[in-house]
């Protein structure tokens, strides 16, 4: 841990940052038609293009504008991907990459239940996600599918985000949700004879460079499987 005067000249060293970008940031958002000041201009941080808002909306949908797709909008593409996996098994690429998949679950180690997150780093939070995977016994076709449906989705979009940062954290926001959180139950005999019941639910928070690392390490293992040419089913 650093030690007091340590913490004073980083505290410094961020003030004088912040006041540096200010004379260099723009005077609104970037965001059109957002008229909200960079948080640089505002001495809120060190952004010089846009505000608290987009930023908070980048860190949980991996774009500043473009919102993250539903999981009810996604399941038609991971339906169609998943078949596709399971038609084309014995096709290289695919059988590759769900052995890398295998590879990253069996070396997951144990989950952390998701209350015991706090302190953890990006690396060690994403590990944790493929240990509940792996305890879920979570099929490596699935997972290949979520990357699949991802690119498949994007294929289809209109108005499409094609950066690769948006792609891993729409994947990885699924894998989230595929891993679970943490659920416990207590129950306690009341002096009448009745039963007290307790129940605690905590899912780790999707958003931040979590979702990043997740991401990449999906991309890693799955990157060179050709986007299948189906359509997804109506959903």
């Amino acid at each position: 841990m650093s030690n007091p005067s340590q913490r004073q000249r980083r505290t410094n060293d961020l003030r004088a940052r912040i006041v540096r970008s200010a004379g260099e940031s723009f005077s609104r958002c970037q965001v059109y038609p957002c008229e909200n000041r960079p948080t640089a201009s505002s001495g809120e941080g060190l952004n010089r293009l846009y505000c608290r808002k987009h930023i908070d909306h980048y860190r949980r949908h991996g774009s500043y504008v473009k919102k993250s797709y539903g999981s009810g909008e996604l399941r038609p593409y991971r339906a169609a991907a998943l078949q596709w996996l399971r038609e084309h098994a014995f096709n290289p690429a695919v059988n590759t990459a769900l052995g890398r998949i295998s590879e990253l679950l069996s070396a997951s180690g144990r989950p952390v239940e998701a209350f015991r997150l706090a302190g953890l780093s990006p690396a060690e939070r994403a590990r944790n996600v493929w240990a509940a995977l792996a305890k879920r016994r979570v099929d490596p076709a699935e997972i290949a599918a979520v990357f699949l449906a991802v690119r498949m989705r994007l294929r289809d979009d209109p108005q499409p985000d094609r950066h690769a940062e948006y792609r891993n954290v729409q994947a990885a926001k699924l894998l989230h949700r595929m891993a679970g959180g943490t659920h416990r139950r207590w129950e306690r005999e009341r002096a009448d004879g009745s039963l007290e019941v307790t129940e605690l639910h905590r899912h780790p928070v999707s958003r931040g460079l979590v979702l990043r690392v997740l991401g990449q390490n999906l991309a890693d293992v799955c990157g060179a499987l050709p986007l299948p040419s189906v359509n997804a089913p109506a959903r």
